[in-house]
């Protein structure tokens, strides 16, 4: 465990020097990240100016809402999405000999060396924008309550890489993974909307299929509302189904991964 801390403080170390020589990018996706986060706020406050409820939330339980799902955009834009970008292309230019050679986990290599310094700024806002809706939530909450809130959204990341791995890994088999990518950010928009505007169908795929609705509207309703061991059940068995299923996808890619000495 001390080896993979010391070796991520070496990422961070890095990427961070990294992105200090191309400052102009630096600055643009910064700014790129605070227009999502103001449009974002700004789509739900034009709806609150025609109702006072929306799915079954007031503004300030929608603000909490909007914020977890900011911070779990802010927290898989800075650890996973640079990763994310170039890990269809080492796989199909048979890059990843390098990666597989090294004496720690591959899929930790690949999946966190590149911290995009850039968004580390990012997160800081969207953690300012999450402590500013509970701090103007009017009731009451416990300590324990806030940290499991933060826990289920960490977790919430996880599933949101999970998800986003599953759609790349077909690579090992395919050409490309531009059509599942595609596909995996048109349906990433549902993490945007509280889960109770979904219903049969639809409802069935956002929860348990692609459960995008488990990154941010169910651990908001578990703070928001009335704890409820069942969805607390169901979220954590889709989560560790997910990653099960993602590894074992993993390890059937590896062995039919074609290196570039093959």
């Amino acid at each position: 465990m001390k080896r993979y801390l010391r070796l991520y403080l070496h990422f961070l170390r890095f990427s961070f020097s990294k992105a200090m020589e191309f400052r102009l990018d630096f600055s643009f996706r910064i700014l790129m990240d605070i227009i999502y986060y103001i449009v974002n706020i700004l789509f739900f406050k034009v709806l609150f100016s025609h109702t006072s409820i929306v799915a079954g939330w007031n503004e300030q339980q929608m603000m909490v809402f909007i914020s977890s799902y900011l911070l779990v955009d802010a927290i898989t834009m800075t650890v996973f999405s640079s990763n994310m970008w170039w890990l269809p292309y080492q796989i199909n230019k048979g890059e990843l000999d390098y990666h597989l050679i090294r004496p720690v986990s591959a899929l930790f290599f690949l999946s966190l060396k590149e911290f995009s310094a850039n968004s580390f700024l990012n997160l800081v806002i969207a953690s300012g924008i999450f402590a500013y809706s509970l701090l103007s939530y009017q009731e009451t909450f416990s300590a324990l309550e806030l940290l499991l809130f933060i826990a289920l959204l960490i977790n919430g990341a996880l599933i949101y890489y999970c998800c986003q791995m599953l759609m790349i890994l077909p690579v090992f088999w395919t050409q490309s993974a531009r059509g599942f990518m595609d596909l995996f950010f048109s349906m990433g928009i549902v993490m945007e909307r509280p889960d109770r505007i979904f219903k049969g169908w639809l409802r069935i795929i956002f929860t348990i299929i692609l459960p995008f609705t488990l990154i941010a509207s169910f651990p908001a309703r578990l703070f928001l509302e009335r704890f409820s061991w069942p969805t607390f059940f169901h979220l954590s068995a889709v989560s560790i189904g997910l990653w099960i299923v993602m590894l074992f996808i993993w390890k059937m890619g590896l062995r039919n991964y074609s290196s570039a000495s093959s």
